[in-house]
């Protein structure tokens, strides 16, 4: 990326919305008033100017954003709150309730937040979280009606059991099919034994029903001494789940343990592998398993040695950025920058390193409405940021 070209903070930015408006040939999406940017830069990436903003905040340890069919956008911190920004980008002080109660220690939190596929009319929002159980604390999946401020209604559709003891590797990201069924991926827990048991959801893609009930079609439906809501198995820790927007194949990347981070595209009843192999080794330098590769084990399209501990994913596919159509974004938390992937088909052909040590530990990357990227920074004061076009100022 080129030496960024710092600009004077103006007075407004319009950002979200439901509406567009053209901002130099290109199509960027305004709300129906702005917001004073605290921080503004341009960059240039890709041969293409754009925008650095920091448009909401402060967050403590925003996990994930999703965005409002009528405007604003939905954000998780991982003490327990979920807040919400509205059209004009201003970030509302009163956390919404009824939100589940969350074990948040270490790595455990309130996680990710999914919109139910027909939420205009419904208003059902969906909610991955590490859950207090007995002594310890397992991933477990929530929902309920947002009505103004508060969460109605909820009922838990997912718990990941049997719960761990530790803080680490909860996942977990959701992710609506075309079907409506809703994908999660579970952490190992620090136990990686668990990512092969198939009577364990650690370690897994799951896939349910919107109500928690399991599809008849999942693959070890039927099997004696499987858990029926398991798609796929042998994951670490996923953090990026996404649909591909032009196959609808579901792509997920997860954490290595020192090295090994990986790419994958997660097939029915498939085997990723993890702790029978992987690319990493072990925080002491020690080996794990028994290699990169085995037979009967999916190898990874893409892997970081050393780690950048990804977090978030997305596709891009709109048209505000025409040099970015078709890449892969993953965010990223030690490595503290953005990538971008391109790709042929499943091929990844280049790796770009983009905003490194600019904005810290990027936990998630979404496209916006707009056609702009959204990026959450993982800190006691984290904020939400977007890069894109310039947006429309008034």
């Amino acid at each position: 990326m080129d030496r960024r070209a710092l600009i004077r903070t103006l007075p407004t930015l319009a950002i979200f919305g439901s509406f567009a408006t053209t901002c130099g040939g290109l199509q960027v999406g305004v709300g129906a008033s702005a917001l004073a940017a605290r921080d503004r830069e341009l960059v240039r990436i890709d041969g293409v100017e754009l925008e650095l903003a920091r448009i909401a905040g402060p967050l403590e340890h925003p996990w994930a954003i999703a965005f409002l069919p009528e405007g604003g956008a939905l954000v998780t911190e991982r003490p327990g709150r979920l807040r919400r920004i509205d059209p004009a980008g201003r970030l509302d002080p009163r956390p919404i309730e009824g939100v589940p109660e969350v074990w948040a220690r270490g790595q455990g939190g309130l996680l990710d937040v999914a919109l139910d596929p027909d939420f205009v009319t419904n208003r059902l929002v969906y909610l991955s979280y590490a859950a207090p159980i007995g002594r310890g604390a397992a991933t477990r999946v929530a929902r309920g009606r947002l009505d103004g401020q508060r969460l109605r209604d909820l009922e838990v559709i997912l718990t990941c059991d049997p719960p761990g003891t530790g803080g680490r590797h909860f996942g977990s990201r959701l992710v609506f099919a075309p079907d409506g069924r809703l994908f999660v991926s579970t952490g190992d827990r620090g136990e990686m034994e668990r990512a092969q048991k198939l009577d364990d959801l650690a370690g897994k893609i799951v896939r349910i029903e919107r109500d928690g009930r399991i599809p008849p079609d999942n693959p070890f439906v039927g099997r004696p001494g499987a858990r029926p809501e398991i798609w796929a198995m042998g994951i670490r820790n996923a953090q990026g789940l996404v649909l591909h927007p032009r196959t609808g194949e579901l792509w997920e990347h997860e954490h290595g343990p020192r090295g090994g981070d990986e790419v994958n595209v997660i097939e029915k009843g498939a085997n990723y592998g993890w702790p029978l192999v992987t690319h990493g080794v072990d925080y002491t330098g020690l080996p794990i398993g028994y290699g990169k590769t085995m037979p009967g084990i999916v190898d990874p399209l893409w892997v970081w040695v050393p780690s950048i501990a990804p977090s978030g994913m997305t596709f891009y596919d709109a048209e505000a950025v025409p040099a970015w159509k078709g890449s892969l974004f993953v965010g990223a938390l030690a490595a503290q920058m953005l990538v971008r992937l391109e790709l042929d088909g499943r091929r990844v052909i280049r790796e770009h390193r983009l905003l490194e040590g600019e904005i810290g530990r990027i936990r998630d990357v979404r496209v916006g409405p707009d056609g702009a990227l959204y990026l959450l920074d993982d800190s006691a004061r984290g904020a939400l940021w977007r890069l894109g076009p310039p947006a429309t100022r008034s």
